[in-house]
């Protein structure tokens, strides 16, 4: 009978963020030009840390990282958005919205590990610097940045797991732009409470555990640092003021869809644009504008392209 319900509901229908047409023109104008900043942003840090031999160190390693993530991010549900806005045929596979729910997790909790490398990272800059090449070897970034995408990929395996064979016999309207776990699973033929509870439980409790521990991690090294030196402690803060806005402006969309998963208010879908469309522009924003290194760096990347422009 599951089987049989399975296959009756072939694809998902969006309703978007807006019945408004103007709202919808403008979210259309909206999205296409910060998609096509976020693409050349986090390809520009990308390219200017992999080409400048001065940013060859474990925080642009990281960064770099970072940008990728963000990228895939907002390759996920952002065009399909657009083209949706844009042709007004909002729909999506069965297929299409398991693969995107288990491509959007995989990226979400590997940037969450990430963010918690970065911190790391950070910290053992700070606090321990006579030990910082030593602790943060090209080895032991391979093997965070590994870790991350291992973590984040077996994290994605097991919440699908506990829903892939949920049966699906109508109805299938998403009220967002995107497939997530708490709009679809919803949508099961059955009672879903108890599954409801343990998928967000899951995600809640990585999300909500990995955000104090970043924030309780920034708190110990300002501590440490005021401790040996309280005329340090505003350069420290000036440090890490970029990672604590990243951390702020990821985890806060996230918290709120998974410990409070089924708003009355559709306020979940206007804070995910946080997330898949403010927060990867701001990153290398946040991290460029505020770095001299990295503004340093792409002024010799633009000087070397303009170089290579004239002589050709």
């Amino acid at each position: 009978m599951y089987e049989t319900n399975y296959t009756e509901v072939s694809e998902f229908i969006f309703l978007g963020l807006s019945n408004s047409r103007p709202m919808q023109h403008f979210l259309l104008v909206f999205a296409t030009v910060f998609y096509g900043m976020i693409v050349l942003g986090n390809l520009l840090v990308i390219l200017t840390v992999t080409c400048d031999l001065h940013l060859h160190s474990p925080m642009y390693f990281l960064l770099a990282n970072l940008s990728f993530i963000d990228m895939c991010f907002s390759t996920l549900t952002v065009p399909n958005m657009i083209f949706n806005l844009f042709s007004g045929h909002k729909t999506i596979s069965f297929q299409g919205c398991v693969v995107q729910i288990f491509i959007l997790h995989i990226l979400g909790g590997s940037e969450m590990l990430l963010l918690t490398a970065m911190a790391l990272d950070r910290y053992i800059a700070i606090c321990k610097p006579l030990h910082y090449l030593t602790l943060m070897s090209p080895r032991m970034c391979i093997l965070l940045v590994s870790g991350a995408w291992s973590l984040g990929l077996l994290h994605s395996v097991i919440q699908i797991a506990f829903v892939v064979h949920l049966p699906f016999c109508g109805p299938n309207k998403i009220d967002s732009f995107y497939c997530d776990l708490p709009w679809f699973i919803k949508l099961a033929c059955m009672d879903t409470y108890n599954l409801e509870f343990i998928v967000t439980a899951n995600s809640g409790f990585i999300t909500m555990g990995t955000f104090f521990l970043l924030i309780i991690s920034y708190i110990f090294i300002l501590l440490t640092v005021w401790k040996k030196s309280s005329a340090g402690l505003s350069k420290a803060f000036s440090t890490l003021s970029a990672h604590i806005i990243v951390v702020i402006l990821f985890f806060g969309p996230c918290i709120f869809v998974y410990v409070w998963p089924f708003p009355t208010v559709p306020v979940d879908k206007f804070l995910a644009i946080l997330d898949f469309l403010i927060t990867p522009i701001l990153n290398p924003v946040i991290y460029t504008l505020r770095n001299k290194d990295m503004m340093s760096a792409m002024r010799r990347l633009s000087s070397q392209l303009l170089n290579m422009k004239k002589s050709s």
